[in-house]
């Protein structure tokens, strides 16, 4: 490891950024010092300008490629190398505007009895009935149920923050009916071993096994689920500041997205053209 990288390395733990974060960051550097053939110490605004433009118009990056390497170049040339310029030469892209990919309650329905394995239906479940994150659902522990509350706890979920949501009864059901099953000892959902959770990659083929089995088209994620919750609570008549809450979203516009995609209100608002008058007839 150059001592750059440590440095870098450093930088972004004393500034408490997740793991996965750093591996992100570590990479998006790597690979535009590997385009010039240089140390990023030896590079400067127009090779950045230089390597923004690749990214774009050759390597068609995504929206979420692009912004996480200039989130990781700011770092490095404000933090770590302490280069004046940074804050003016590495411009933001504009995000592209999609909604999310939402099911309706009937999808959701055939998606969750596709699943066949107890332990992947209760997982999936589990997302569905929690708005959980991925990495949020994957690192409960059997200690953050609470069935006497009615709350499970989600620890140091993303912005390294704890929050409580809410336990649906028939979650429990299913979670103690799976706790018979398997009895977990620390992680709710281990993997291979008892004292490691599920990775991630196991989920995802999961989700694509059931997405399979249940004939369903549309493109499914296990963000999907996560979607499709809030959703669901938005059509429901939930407040979207609960919403938001139970989201762990810091800003109530990342919520409000979820206002373009309720199909509730939009069939219950009429046309201007089923107020005109009848049409004489001719």
């Amino acid at each position: 490891m150059t001592p750059l990288r440590q440095r870098y390395l450093q930088d972004l733990q004393l500034r408490n950024y997740s793991p996965k974060t750093q591996e992100v960051y570590v990479e998006c550097v790597s690979l535009f010092a590997r385009h010039f053939g240089k140390s990023p110490e030896a590079l400067g605004p127009d090779h950045i300008r230089i390597y923004q433009l690749f990214l774009a118009h050759e390597k068609k990056a995504s929206w979420s490629r692009f912004n996480q390497t200039v989130c990781a170049l700011r770092f490095l040339y404000r933090h770590t190398l302490h280069r004046d310029w940074v804050i003016q030469h590495i411009p933001f892209p504009r995000k592209e505007s999609r909604l999310p990919q939402v099911l309706s309650l009937e999808e959701v329905s055939r998606f969750l009895q596709a699943i066949p394995p107890l332990k992947y239906r209760v997982l999936l479940t589990t997302l569905y009935a929690t708005g959980l994150r991925a990495s949020e659902a994957l690192h409960l522990q059997v200690g953050d149920i609470d069935s006497r509350r009615k709350t499970i706890r989600v620890r140091q979920g993303k912005g390294h923050k704890d929050r409580y949501i809410m336990l649906s009864p028939k979650l429990l059901v299913l979670l103690r009916r799976y706790w018979k099953a398997f009895h977990p000892a620390t992680w709710l959902f281990f993997g291979a071993s008892l004292d490691r959770p599920l990775s991630i990659e196991c989920l995802q083929k999961a989700v694509q096994r059931a997405r399979q089995a249940s004939g369903l088209t549309k493109r499914i994620t296990a963000h999907t689920l996560r979607h499709s919750f809030a959703t669901h609570l938005l059509e429901s008549g939930t407040n979207i500041r609960i919403i938001q809450v139970l989201l762990g979203h810091n800003s109530l516009r990342t919520t409000a997205r979820y206002t373009h995609v309720t199909t509730a209100a939009l069939a219950s608002t009429l046309s201007p053209l089923d107020s005109l008058p009848p049409a004489r007839p001719d």
